[in-house]
């Protein structure tokens, strides 16, 4: 027995060291388990504070520096702030500035700053892990900006600054070599926004991973392709109406679904709170014809929409030596010959605004709903039939070149026009080469849109004046007129608004009467939120803001 019990002892005690590492395994797991358990059942419990919604495109930085695409500026928008920011409404109003004046003939723009506003915590900004925000961090964020080093995608914003400077702590002071009223929109730009010089130079490129600014949430994980999660800025400087501190939530968690029906199906089931934009893949699923919720989505789900400032049209090249594209009858004839509304309904379910006005989307100051083209079938047909009898040219074409996105639009335009007894022909190209092709005057006639870089009427006409013919600008159709030239240059002198505007809406129309283009539609900002989320407005440059954002 004795030898049977020395045998067993033999046998087991080679085994102990695996049955410990066994035991420590086990009791680790349990640990986990335990941990993940309690940490979903915390994320269930606090569900009503945090707002979900996913990005198909992906973020490529969380460095203002490089926020270019909307994905970017949408994330940099929680936690970056600039001198001033733009309400819903498209009025700018104090930032971190808490106000301004202009001098010097509307040249020189000297900002007083708040003295309550500080950067995220971080350890190495020493014993208080953080400090406040002054004017040298923004002397310091704009030479960055500029830096060619940086090689920032916004350093165009400060083209027409002839310098800026910290006057003391306190106080910033920017000149302008030239008036530029649509300036301070400029400076609502993400890429506007203040950095601490000790953060971004300790991480170097690393900073679109290690972001610090000032702004409501505050950076805390990011797997790439996978989650980003912010957290609530404690110390964030701005309150309510009430006197309370914002934001309300207490984190944004954001995913990186590839696509927009994998979204829409995220956000059915309730996974998401919020998608933004109506994709083929799911319009139809949501919407009638007639751009309303369908009565199963009623009870769950809120809409709203308003317009944005995105102005989607047909392009003729003036410089062409096609005599279709040179005759303004014809292209007279292009702009009256289709419904712009009925192609809304049955193209968009009714989401977007027929362009009855003109190159101004609805939205902006200088938009007029009356210097535009509307539907006149017979009309069309007259001016075509006028073209045929004074050029002796008996079956008038012209070719659309556009891309894959936009083909059912020009194959609508197309089966309308030859009613009027115009041939067209279109033709479908990769989105780089038509890019690469209407900068270089290769296209007699495109689809383009038009997209604000920042919120002011001049943006849009720019593509009208003569100094910016393309490669070197964005007048993509080479339009030129002597009259708009002087009106586009006055604008720049005139400091009162209502007369500015007045130049604008003269321009505008301008252009709509020599007819370089065929406005379709205005585009419209549509958001799709779960009926417990509030707060979250709509405005015409789609930027998310979420500092005032509620989950009940």
């Amino acid at each position: 027995m004795a030898a049977n019990l020395q045998l067993n002892n033999r046998m087991i005690k080679p085994l102990l060291p695996n049955l410990n590492a066994l035991i420590y395994y086990f009791t680790i797991s349990c640990l986990a388990l335990c941990l993940f358990c309690c940490e979903k059942q915390a994320t269930k419990n606090n569900d009503h504070l945090v707002f979900r919604y996913n990005e198909h495109k992906n973020i490529g930085s969380l460095d203002p520096a490089f926020s270019k695409d909307l994905a970017d500026i949408w994330a940099t928008n929680q936690l970056f702030n600039g001198l001033v920011e733009m309400d819903d409404s498209l009025n700018v109003k104090p930032s971190i500035a808490k106000h301004w004046i202009i001098t010097d003939s509307a040249k020189t723009y000297t900002f007083t700053l708040r003295h309550d506003v500080w950067f995220h915590k971080h350890h190495l900004f020493g014993k208080d892990s953080t400090r406040t925000v002054t004017a040298y961090d923004f002397e310091y964020s704009f030479n960055r900006l500029i830096n060619p080093k940086v090689a920032s995608p916004g350093s165009w914003v400060l083209n027409k600054v002839k310098s800026f400077k910290a006057i003391n702590d306190s106080t910033f002071q920017i000149q302008l070599k030239q008036p530029f009223p649509a300036f301070l929109g400029l400076l609502t730009m993400k890429y506007c926004s203040v950095v601490p010089k000790e953060i971004v130079e300790h991480y170097g490129n690393d900073f679109r991973a290690n972001p610090i600014g000032t702004g409501p949430f505050k950076f805390k994980r990011w797997e790439e392709n996978i989650k980003l999660v912010f957290r609530k800025n404690h110390n964030y400087f701005e309150t309510d109406s009430k006197g309370k501190k914002l934001p309300y939530l207490e984190a944004v968690a954001i995913t990186f679904l590839p696509d927009k029906q994998s979204e829409f199906l995220q956000f059915a089931q309730g996974n998401i709170d919020y998608v933004s934009g109506l994709d083929a893949s799911y319009k139809d699923e949501i919407l009638t014809a007639k751009g309303v919720l369908r009565n199963k989505y009623i009870k769950d789900v809120n809409m709203i929409r308003a317009p944005y400032l995105n102005t989607e049209y047909l392009a003729f090249y003036m410089d062409s030596n096609v005599s279709e594209i040179q005759s303004k009858l014809l292209r007279q004839a292009v702009n009256y010959g289709f419904d712009r509304k009925k192609m809304m309904t049955y193209l968009r379910n009714g989401i977007g605004i027929p362009a009855n006005g003109g190159f101004i989307p609805k939205g902006l100051p200088g938009y007029n709903d009356a210097i535009g083209y509307n539907y006149q079938p017979e009309k069309a047909k007259q001016l075509v039939t006028q073209f045929k009898t004074e050029t002796g040219i008996t079956t008038p074409e012209i070719t659309i070149t556009t891309t894959s996105n936009y083909l059912s639009f020009c194959e609508y335009i197309q089966r309308e026009l030859q009613k009027t007894g115009l041939t067209v022909t279109v033709d479908v190209i990769p989105a780089a080469t038509l890019k690469d092709a209407k900068a270089n005057g290769k296209l007699d006639m495109f689809r383009a849109s038009w997209i604000a870089d920042y919120p002011d009427a001049e943006n849009y006409l720019s593509l009208y004046y003569s100094k910016n013919f393309a490669p070197n600008g964005p007048n993509y159709t080479h339009f030129s007129s002597r009259v708009f030239d002087q009106l586009y240059e006055q604008a720049f002198t005139e400091t009162n608004t209502k007369a500015r505007e007045l130049l604008y809406t003269k321009m505008d129309s301008l252009v709509m009467q020599e007819t370089p283009v065929v406005v379709m539609f205005y585009d419209e900002v549509v958001r799709f939120t779960r009926k417990n989320v509030t707060g979250l407005g709509i405005n015409p440059t789609n930027l998310l803001d979420l500092k005032r954002v509620r989950k009940n």
